[in-house]
C-alpha cells in the first residue's frame, strides 16, 4: 500500500527544517541544505527515503547548462499542477530570472507563505511575494496526497 500524505503532514516536514544553515548540495536537517536538499529532506521526512541521489552540481548549473533539469526531475516524481492551484504542501519551482532556467525550490506552507533554502541566510519560512509569485515557472503536488486534504 502506498502512502498516503496529508497536506498538513508535509507543511510539518517542511517546518522542521526551518534554521538549517544554507549549504549548496547538502540535505541534512540541522546540519545542512539547499532548496533542492530541503524538498529532497522534506521527502525523505514523508516516504522513508530519497527517489535518487543527484548528481554533483555546481552553483551556476543552471547557466553552464541551459537544460530545464529542475523542471524534468520534478516532472520525474511529482504531479504537476497548475500554479495557480498551488495549496500547503506544494512545491514551487521558481525562474529567477526571465528566459533563464529555471534553479529554485520551495515548499508552500500556507496561501501566503513559503519555505525555501537560498544562498544567505538558513531554511526560512518567507512571505510568497508578488516578486516570488511572477517567478513561478511550475507548481507540483507530492504523489499519494489524500483527497480532500
Amino acid at each position: 500500500m502506498k502512502t498516503q500524505l496529508r497536506r498538513d503532514a508535509i507543511v510539518r516536514a517542511a517546518r522542521s527544517w526551518i534554521g538549517t544553515p544554507y549549504h549548496h548540495q547538502a540535505s541534512c536537517k540541522g546540519v545542512g541544505a539547499d532548496c533542492l536538499g530541503l524538498v529532497r529532506g522534506v521527502w525523505r521526512d514523508c516516504f522513508g527515503s530519497d527517489v535518487e541521489t543527484p548528481a554533483t552540481y555546481s552553483r551556476d548549473w543552471a547557466e553552464a547548462s541551459g537544460i530545464e533539469t529542475m523542471l524534468i526531475g520534478a516532472r520525474r516524481y511529482l504531479v504537476e499542477i497548475n500554479p495557480s492551484q498551488c495549496a500547503a504542501g506544494d512545491v514551487l519551482i521558481f525562474r529567477l530570472r526571465a528566459g533563464y532556467v529555471a534553479k529554485h525550490a520551495a515548499l508552500v506552507a500556507t496561501r501566503g507563505t513559503m519555505i525555501h533554502a537560498m544562498e544567505g541566510g538558513p531554511v526560512s519560512e518567507v512571505a510568497l511575494s508578488p516578486w516570488w509569485r511572477r517567478r513561478i515557472a511550475a507548481a507540483f503536488q507530492f504523489p499519494h496526497l489524500r483527497s480532500g486534504e
